[in-house]
């Protein structure tokens, strides 16, 4: 079956107080229309062929910027006349299908499963309906049913009569629309009511004048039918989606101690065992090994985490690579390019970038190390800075292994210290060391006899 999907897209979100067009804010860390894109895209892997149809408006450029990466038809729809207007701007694309899917890019949360149940009882020759009951009602589309409770019509709140607005069956303007009927349907839509837009849930009655049976499906939870119209709302399904990806991460064998203070924006891999305290955040592409253990308050960013690695609280790691057995932190900052192999330990108040570190090897105060290399079990002393920057152009530091690195030493690269090699505390290395030497560069110390110290005047 190929069913074609029209993600509704084109609104101006006037509620949001926002510049940035409503379907790109964002949940989860990804925009609301991405998460409607995905679902759609894992739905047609189901059922068949087809393609999707984002028809786009206010902000049109910004969310074609955003979203581009994705294979779909973007249509424009120039004025805003309602929903059965903007699918009429995509019907010319839909030519053939078996089925129109009907979508809303501020409905982030629908999930494949329920669109999927929708399509296979529409398959092609029934009008779908995806509704819902409500214990408030108020605001949407009324499902209005015959004595034999078949479908007749969907009411508009703003349309129905006392007696119409006391149905709790909602429409949640999902729909599939049969393709052979699409044309016909949409082009026949008329907007003589109280809005004067063009209401897609008017090919209901075309559809009973027919004798085309209207069915219905409801979703597995209710949440997957809320839409986003203000601040609050986005913020009440963010914290619906985080709920969801938390209870998944239980489910597959990570412990997280409060499900409340976990936030995930991204795509995470996860082995068994791993422990997440509070106020953990897990940002892009995250992959973590079992019997990782991450402390409260640290940033995982496009990193991969290896086995039994622990990540002690307050600490970044951005775009990085960490080997089995490391410790990080507390307080401690991986920049994008650090790779730390097995057993390594970086602490407190330490910074690395685009750095390699050494099996065993270890950062453990106040240091900040950038464009290096360090070899196998390397000791650096707290307060090591690589001054690998001339304003202009950035040089490496090479560190051998075994070698030994003094407190308070600076290594001014391009500059390489050999295997096995100790600098003296204190240091500013500006010329290679060999291997095994040991090196010091620092001023001769005097101790002045009769100094006095100066005396506020």
């Amino acid at each position: 079956m190929r069913a074609d999907i029209v993600i509704l897209a084109a609104g101006q979100g006037s509620r949001m107080k926002s510049s940035l067009p409503k379907v790109l804010h964002r949940i989860a860390g990804k925009p609301m229309l991405e998460h409607v894109i995905i679902s759609a895209q894992h739905t047609q892997k189901k059922v068949g062929e087809g393609k999707i149809h984002v028809v786009i408006g206010h902000g049109a450029e910004q969310v074609k910027t955003a979203l581009g990466h994705y294979d779909l038809n973007w249509v424009v729809q120039e004025e805003q006349l309602g929903t059965g207007h903007a699918v009429q701007q995509a019907l010319p694309g839909c030519q053939g299908a078996d089925v129109v899917l009907v979508l809303y890019g501020d409905v982030p949360l629908i999930h494949s499963s329920s669109l999927q149940s929708l399509l296979a009882a529409s398959n092609g020759e029934r009008l779908g309906l995806l509704t819902i009951n409500l214990a408030n009602p108020s605001g949407y589309g009324r499902i209005i049913r015959d004595g034999f409770g078949s479908i007749q019509a969907i009411v508009e709140d703003k349309d129905a009569t006392p007696e119409q607005l006391a149905v709790n069956e909602v429409n949640t303007g999902i729909m599939a629309i049969p393709g052979s009927q699409a044309d016909r349907w949409i082009n026949s839509l008329k907007n003589d009511n109280a809005q004067q837009e063009f209401y897609l849930t008017d090919i209901v009655s075309m559809a009973v004048v027919e004798e085309t049976p209207v069915i219905h499906v409801q979703p597995q939870i209710p949440i997957e039918v809320e839409g986003v119209n203000s601040r609050v709302q986005l913020m009440e399904l963010e914290r619906a989606r985080q709920r969801q990806l938390a209870n998944n991460l239980m489910i597959n064998g990570v412990t997280v101690i409060d499900p409340e203070r976990l936030d995930i924006r991204g795509d995470i891999k996860t082995g068994r065992d791993i422990t997440l305290d509070i106020n953990v955040v897990l940002e892009g592409d995250v992959e973590l090994a079992d019997n990782v253990c991450i402390e409260p308050g640290c940033i995982i960013r496009n990193s991969v985490i290896g086995e039994g690695v622990l990540i002690k609280a307050n600490s970044i790691v951005e775009n990085a690579h960490i080997g089995a057995g490391c410790e990080v932190g507390p307080f401690a900052r991986l920049r994008p390019g650090t790779e730390l192999q097995e057993r390594a330990r970086v602490g407190n108040f330490v910074e690395i970038k685009k750095t390699v570190v050494g099996k065993g090897s270890k950062v453990n105060h106040l240091s900040y190390i950038g464009d290096s290399e360090l070899g196998d079990g390397v000791n650096i002393g707290a307060g090591t800075i690589t001054c690998n920057y001339d304003g202009v152009n950035k040089f490496r530091t090479v560190i051998g292994d075994g070698a030994f690195i003094g407190s308070n030493s600076s290594l001014v690269a391009p500059v390489t210290v050999g295997s096995g090699a100790t600098v003296g505390a204190g240091s500013t290395i500006t010329k290679s060391v060999t291997d095994d030497q040991l090196a010091i560069a620092r001023a001769r110390q005097r101790n002045i006899e009769g100094w006095v110290r100066p005396t506020k005047k």
